[in-house]
């Protein structure tokens, strides 16, 4: 019979005509380790006998990637081991750090990771430094395989003069600012202007947009800090410019983002006509996502809204807007040099077509008055350890599919792998498809053989260092004190911000 193979993509592959001796196996049987029945061919994760030794596997990194990466290993290979380190005391990365405190929809995902987790071939290591506390020749000598899936920690510099003045952050830092990262917990953005600019127009742009004008007691019920909530009760930022360097065609946020920020409740938009002059003809062959995309764009910026919402936006107290073709040339300080005043722009227009389209300055330049500007051009990863090969330019471990160039038994997924693109769902994929390498070559006996210690070599290497891991079900015990602190207020968890509470809390 035709064999079925298992892929990244998972159990939507197997063929409705499947031999229902097949069919059943598969969908009833598949997470245990029971043969299929006679006739049946062998997926992936059956090619491996229950006889053969345990793969002890380490994942870095315990965001989307990370347990993505290890929910696939641990679904398709009945023995494996997988441990995840993660720096910070608790997991789930940009799950928890990225995502906007409004959009708690996509926060759900944090029950499959902890199903992943509370599998008993799995551990979660927190307070765990890779690079510091513990190297990843370390780690390779003690796993049969190791997988880097530590995300995009930085953000992209501007590179402009005046960049440095108070009053100028990284959107990163301002977002890990409200959803409690505890590195950006002293941020303290001053909100006292009138106008913010915010640099990139991306979804992570809009959010921050959003964030800065949606009413607080909108807010009130999310998981945001209250220490942000506090201070965005006090702002006074009344419009919020979004800039890019290229044109409406080229915008990096979707649809979903742009309807948020158009029905956003006491705000207007601002667009100008003239950006779209000659583009109704020009969307025609674009794919149908950024054709329906700049539809709205252009309605919004060319249309008179209906009676309702011309009253809505009449009444509205806040603007927002997208300034097009306007490439960031200098933050301009205020008379006394201590904060920032406004922001130069340089003119651009495009040159080339499709994805070859670039923005080239006309030499004309506008300032722009503002008291914030937020930089959002783009998140980058950092080079873990010296003896992993790292790309500066592209911010990525040069990979093939996953597996680490010239370093066997390496291996790399999500954002560190392919760059800072994409939303979970893609990282999901990409993060199925490591797996499915690392277990083809594990199959294919290219990764060590016989048994290797795994954690309890690391375990003691970290203990002659001083460092006290956290597990998972220390994580659930401080879970369990956010959202009991959340109860209070009505919201659905306050977060710790200090990791030395965190620690106390844990009887450290």
């Amino acid at each position: 019979m035709e064999k079925f193979t298992d892929t990244s993509a998972g159990r939507s592959l197997v063929p409705a005509m499947a031999p229902r001796c097949w069919r059943w196996w598969y969908w009833t049987a598949w997470p245990r380790t029971r043969p299929p029945p006679a006739g049946c061919t062998l997926s992936v994760r059956q090619q491996f006998s229950t006889q053969e030794q345990t793969p002890q596997i380490c994942v870095v990194g315990s965001g989307p990637a990370g347990f993505y990466t290890a929910q696939h290993l641990l679904k398709h290979h009945p023995r494996a081991h997988v441990d995840i380190f993660e720096k910070q005391l608790v997991p789930f990365g940009l799950v928890r750090f990225g995502v906007a405190p409004d959009h708690p929809e996509v926060k759900n995902v944090i029950n499959t990771f902890t199903q992943t987790a509370h599998s008993d071939r799995c551990a979660f290591h927190g307070n765990v430094v890779v690079g510091r506390d513990v190297t990843v020749p370390e780690l390779r000598e003690a796993y049969h395989a190791v997988v880097l899936s530590y995300g995009a920690e930085d953000h992209q510099a501007l590179g402009i003069p005046g960049e440095e003045l108070p009053g100028v952050f990284s959107a990163r830092a301002f977002v890990g600012w409200y959803n409690g990262l505890p590195e950006n917990r002293e941020l303290a953005p001053d909100l006292s202007c009138d106008t913010a600019v915010i640099l990139g127009q991306g979804n992570v742009a809009l959010d921050v947009a959003r964030i800065l004008l949606t009413p607080p007691e909108h807010l009130e019920k999310t998981d945001i800090t209250e220490a942000a909530l506090g201070v965005l009760r006090q702002s006074r930022v009344k419009t919020v410019w979004i800039v890019g360097r290229r044109g409406p065609l080229q915008v990096a946020f979707t649809i979903k983002e742009l309807r948020e920020m158009i029905q956003l409740p006491g705000t207007r938009p601002i667009l100008d006509p003239a950006d779209f002059l000659g583009l109704q003809d020009r969307i025609k062959e674009v794919p149908r996502p950024r054709k329906r995309l700049t539809e709205l764009l252009l309605r919004t910026a060319t249309e008179k809204p209906g009676a309702e919402e011309a009253a809505r936006q009449a009444s509205a107290s806040r603007t927002w807007g997208l300034r097009f073709f306007r490439s960031p040339q200098q933050v301009l300080p205020s008379p006394d040099g201590r904060q920032v005043a406004g922001i130069r722009l340089a003119v651009t227009r495009l040159e080339g077509v499709g994805d070859t389209t670039r923005a080239v300055p006309t030499g004309d330049v506008e300032d722009l008055p503002c008291g914030l500007v937020l930089s959002s051009v783009g998140y980058k990863s950092r080079p873990i350890d010296h003896s992993v090969p790292f790309d500066p330019k592209l911010g990525v471990i040069p990979n093939m599919e996953g597996r680490v160039v010239d370093v066997p038994g390496l291996y790399c997924s999500g954002w560190v792998k392919r760059g800072p693109t994409g939303v979970i769902a893609t990282t999901m994929t990409d993060s199925f498809l490591t797996g499915q390498m690392l277990l083809q070559d594990l199959k294919a006996g290219l990764l060590p053989s016989g048994p290797r210690p795994g954690y309890v070599a690391i375990e003691a290497l970290l203990s002659s260092r001083g460092v006290r891991p956290v597990s998972f079900s220390d994580w659930e015990k401080l879970d369990a004190e956010e959202v009991s602190r959340g109860q209070g207020t009505g919201k659905p968890r306050e977060k710790l911000l200090d990791p030395q509470e965190m620690l106390r809390l844990l009887g450290r």
